[in-house]
């Protein structure tokens, strides 16, 4: 199986890993094991001006205690990076996990209803950043980017949590990326 985007392996290659054939495998190994990895599954809402998305995102975590800082990866040609780096914003929201079919509902970009407030028919509101919050998320992070760092075929945004709450219970069990089927990465 190819890398993302139809590439062959990536490199590098630990020392006798020299054919086609030995980087192929090696590729597969180091993929399996980046996806044993803990991830959570979470949506992350972005927005510019009135163009709002809710995506569905492993890669997230906090980078700093003071300031509050968030990172999340997101794959560049995603509605939500154009979003993220136009707008400056991003909502970080947890979903519980008898949820976990809502997060197949945010793998492409959504249908907004700003009337009704929602995005793919889940209702939202909008943060204290502009970035749209899900009603139906256990927990949530609202925030400004503060640095975009480039990663490849993805861009690390770093945000500073402006606002932050809770819409159920905290002991709420949140959704894993292990609770699916689903696999990102590697």
């Amino acid at each position: 199986m190819a890398a993302p985007g139809g590439a062959g392996p990536i490199g590098p290659y630990p020392e006798g890993v020299d054919s086609d054939e030995d980087r192929e495998d090696y590729d597969k190994l180091r993929r399996r094991v980046l996806w044993t990895l803990p991830y959570g599954l979470y949506v992350v809402g972005s927005r510019h001006g009135e163009r709002r998305n809710g995506m569905t995102l492993n890669w997230a975590t906090q980078v700093s205690f003071d300031p509050k800082l968030v990172g999340i990866g997101v794959e560049k040609p995603a509605f939500t990076h154009e979003l993220i780096t136009e707008g400056g914003v991003f909502s970080l929201c947890t979903i519980a996990r008898e949820d976990r079919a809502v997060v197949r509902k945010f793998t492409k970009p959504v249908e907004v209803d700003l009337e009704a407030r929602t995005l793919n028919g889940f209702e939202f509101r909008d943060g204290t950043s502009g970035a749209p919050i899900l009603a139906m998320a256990v927990a949530w992070l609202d925030c400004e980017v503060r640095q975009a760092v480039d990663c490849g075929g993805h861009t690390f945004f770093i945000g500073e949590v402006v606002d932050a709450g809770f819409h159920a219970e905290e002991d709420t069990e949140v959704l894993r990326m292990e609770d699916t089927r689903m696999n990102y990465g590697g």
